[in-house]
C-alpha cells in the first residue's frame, strides 16, 4: 500500500466538465468499475460527488498500467492525469463529456469482496443494507439524501438565525416525567437507585428558555421515545425544535410555513404558496378520517348514519346509536377497476385498524345497485344513500359501521389504501396544510382515563379553560396546530400554559394530585412564579421532512445509521448485555422476568 506523501486532491470526481480540459489534476476515491482492453485499462473512479473516467495507456505510463490491471472493486486510490475530451461521449453521466489520462496511480487501500453491490438498484434486504451500511452509505443515492439532509438543517439554522432565534442546547440527561410515550432510562452511578431520562422532547426547558427571557428559541435536537416502531418513525430521531415569547398561535404559524416554504425552493426548486390553508381537527376527521390528511386526491367520508338507522341491515342500523355512526366513502368511477380479490384485501387491511368489516356497493348504469347488502334497504333508503354520497354509474361505495373513533381510523385508512392501490400519490405533488383545534384530553384505551392529547402543558382555547375540571373533558379543544404534508404530520406545537393556576387546573384535571404535581413538575410550577411571558412553540421532525423531500417512504433512508423495526443496529448489535463490572458500579442487578 502507499501513502499520500503530500499529493492533494485538486477536485472532487463528479465536478470536471469541458472547461477543465488540458488541465491536470488529482482525484480520490473508489473504484466503481474497471474494465481491460489489452494496451488500456478504463476505470470509474467514485467520490460522494459522483463518477470519472480514468484512462490508464501502458504508452503513456507503464508503471501505472500495470498498477491499473491489479485494481478490484471498492479499492481506494489516488490519480493524477490530464483532462481531455472524450471521444466517445456518454450523456447520462455529467462528467461524460471529459476523462482523465492517468499520469500516476498511487494503490492507497485494497478491498475484499463487498457483500453488498454498491449501487442504488442493488435489491438487497433492508437488514443486510442496515448491517453493512458504511457500505449501504456509499450508494449515490445514500450520499445524494444525506447531502439533502445537511442542507436542509443550514437552511433552517440561516432560517431561523435570520429570525432573531437564539440556537441553545438542553440537557439530554434529564428527570423522568410522564410526557407521554415510554422513557429511554439511564441509572446513575452516583447516585444509587436513581435514574436520568433521556428526552422525549426538550418542552420544558424551552418554556424555562423563555421565562428566562430569551425570546427566541432553537434547537435541532436528538429526541428519544421508547415505542412501537413503523416505516416512519425511529426510538431516536431529530427535532427542529422552536420556542416564542410574546406571541399567538397565529404569529408562530406564520413564521413557520414561511420556514417550509424556504426549505421546499432551496433544496427540491418547489414554489410552496402561503399562507397554507387551515383546517379544524374536528373538520379533518369528518372529512378524511383523519388528524393528518392526504388531500392529493378526493374520497372524502360521508355520513349516512341518519338514513340508515332504521334500515333493515342491523350491523348499519345498531351502529346509528350511543355515539356510533356509519360512514362511508365514494371511489369514484374506479368500479372496474378494484376487483373482488382487491376488495377482500381492503376489507383485511380495514380490519387491521379494528373494522369488523367493510361493507360495499358497486353502482351500475341507471345508478343499480350490486352488493350482498342491497337487500336489506328499501327504496327510499337506497335513494337516499346514493344521493348522499353523489353515486353515478361506475362509482364504488365502502362503508364502516361502528363507534367513531374506529369507523375514522379505519375508513381514512381505507382510503389511502384504495389510493396507494390506483396510484394516486403523486410524490412530485405537495400538498400542505395547518390542522388546528385538537382536543386538548384524549381517552387512553388501557386505562380508560383522560389523559392529555399533545402534551400537559398545552393551552385550551381561551373559552374552555374554565370548563377544564368539569365533566366534558372530550370537548375542550386545545390552542394546538399541526403542519401536515401529503398525509404526514411534520410538526406540531401549540400555544403554552404560562399561569401557574391554570397549569395546576390542567394537572388537576389529568388526575395528578397538588403533591404529585410538585414532585413531577415542581420546578416549572416554581418557575411560573417569577413573571412568566405568554409563549408558544413547534417542532417539527426533520427526519420526517427530509423523508418527504427525498421522495422515500421510509425513515431509514434518510438517518445515517438507523435502527431497524426491532430497535437494533444490525450493524453494532446495539442493545447489548452490560458486562457485571458495569452493572456492580451501577449498584444494579438484572432479572428477566416472565412475560405473561
Amino acid at each position: 500500500m502507499e501513502t499520500l506523501n503530500g499529493l492533494k486532491r485538486t477536485h472532487y470526481c463528479g465536478d470536471l466538465r469541458e472547461s477543465n480540459i488540458d488541465e491536470e489534476v488529482v482525484l480520490m476515491g473508489w473504484v466503481q468499475k474497471k474494465r481491460n482492453l489489452g494496451g488500456l485499462v478504463f476505470v470509474d473512479l467514485r467520490d460522494r460527488s459522483g463518477l470519472c473516467q480514468i484512462i490508464f495507456d501502458t504508452d503513456v505510463n507503464a508503471e501505472a498500467f500495470a498498477k491499473a490491471e491489479k485494481l478490484g472493486s471498492e479499492y481506494v486510490i489516488a490519480v493524477k492525469g490530464k483532462v481531455a475530451e472524450r471521444s466517445s461521449k456518454n450523456p447520462n453521466m455529467p462528467t461524460g463529456d471529459i476523462e482523465i489520462f492517468a499520469t500516476e496511480l498511487r494503490l492507497l487501500n485494497k478491498s475484499e469482496t463487498p457483500p453488498i453491490y454498491i449501487k442504488d438498484d442493488d435489491n438487497v434486504s433492508e437488514e443486510l443494507r442496515l448491517k453493512y451500511r458504511y457500505l449501504d452509505l456509499r450508494k449515490p443515492s445514500m450520499q445524494k439524501t444525506l447531502m439533502l439532509r445537511s442542507r436542509v438543517a443550514n437552511i433552517v439554522r440561516n432560517y431561523l438565525s435570520s429570525n432573531n432565534f437564539f440556537e441553545i442546547e438542553t440537557p439530554f440527561l434529564i428527570k423522568p416525567t410522564p410526557e407521554g410515550a415510554r422513557d429511554y432510562l439511564v441509572p446513575s452511578r452516583v447516585n444509587e437507585g436513581k435514574f436520568y431520562a433521556l428526552p422525549q422532547s426538550p418542552q420544558l426547558f424551552k418554556q424555562l428558555l423563555m421565562v428566562s427571557g430569551m425570546d427566541r428559541y432553537f434547537q435541532i435536537v436528538k429526541c428519544f421515545r421508547d415505542e412501537d416502531l413503523r416505516a416512519d418513525r425511529q426510538p431516536e430521531f431529530t427535532q427542529i425544535d422552536c420556542e416564542m415569547s410574546f406571541v399567538e398561535q397565529e404569529d408562530v404559524m406564520a413564521i413557520m410555513e414561511k420556514m417550509v416554504q424556504t426549505i421546499f425552493k432551496e433544496t427540491i426548486n418547489v414554489d410552496v404558496q402561503l399562507p397554507l390553508p387551515v383546517m379544524t381537527y374536528a373538520e379533518a376527521m369528518e372529512r378524511y378520517g383523519s388528524d393528518k390528511p392526504d388531500t392529493r386526491f378526493g374520497y372524502e367520508l360521508t355520513n349516512i348514519s341518519d338514513i340508515v338507522a332504521n334500515c333493515g341491515f342491523g350491523v348499519f342500523a345498531n351502529a346509528t346509536k350511543d355515539g356510533m355512526s356509519v360512514r362511508g366513502i365514494n371511489v369514484k368511477g374506479q368500479s372496474e377497476a378494484i376487483s373482488k380479490k382487491q376488495l377482500s384485501k381492503i376489507e383485511d387491511h380495514a380490519k387491521t385498524y379494528k373494522a369488523k368489516g367493510l361493507a360495499w356497493m358497486r353502482i351500475g348504469e341507471n345508478r343499480e345497485v350490486t352488493s350482498p347488502i342491497a337487500k336489506f334497504f328499501n327504496e327510499e333508503e337506497m335513494t337516499a344513500i346514493l344521493d348522499r354520497m353523489n353515486a353515478e354509474a361506475g362509482d364504488l361505495l365502502l362503508f364502516v359501521a361502528d363507534k367513531n373513533s374506529v369507523v375514522f381510523d379505519a375508513l381514512g385508512q381505507v382510503r389511502l389504501e384504495v389510493a396507494r392501490r390506483l396510484n394516486l400519490l403523486d410524490s412530485n405533488v405537495y400538498n400542505m396544510l395547518w390542522v388546528t383545534e385538537f382536543p386538548v384530553f384524549e381517552e387512553d384505551e388501557e386505562t380508560g382515563r383522560m389523559i392529555a392529547k399533545h402534551h400537559p402543558f398545552t393551552s385550551p382555547l381561551d373559552e374552555d379553560i374554565e370548563r377544564l375540571n368539569g365533566d366534558d373533558k372530550a370537548s375542550l379543544r386545545a390552542k394546538a396546530y399541526d403542519i401536515v404534508i401529503n398525509g404526514y404530520e411534520v410538526g406540531g406545537g401549540s400555544v403554552r400554559i404560562f399561569n401557574a393556576d391554570v397549569q395546576q387546573k390542567m394537572f388537576k384535571a389529568l388526575g395528578f394530585s397538588e403533591e404529585e404535581a410538585q414532585e413531577k413538575f415542581g420546578f416549572l410550577l416554581d418557575a411560573f412564579k417569577y413573571g412568566t411571558p405568554p409563549h408558544a412553540g413547534i417542532a417539527f421532525g426533520l427526519d420526517r421532512l427530509v423523508m418527504i423531500l427525498a421522495g422515500t417512504t421510509n425513515i431509514k433512508d434518510v438517518i445515517a445509521f438507523p435502527k431497524n423495526q426491532s430497535a437494533v443496529c444490525p450493524m453494532t448489535n446495539a442493545p447489548a448485555v452490560a458486562e457485571d463490572t458495569q452493572l456492580e458500579e451501577l449498584s444494579i442487578k438484572v432479572e428477566i422476568a416472565d412475560k405473561e
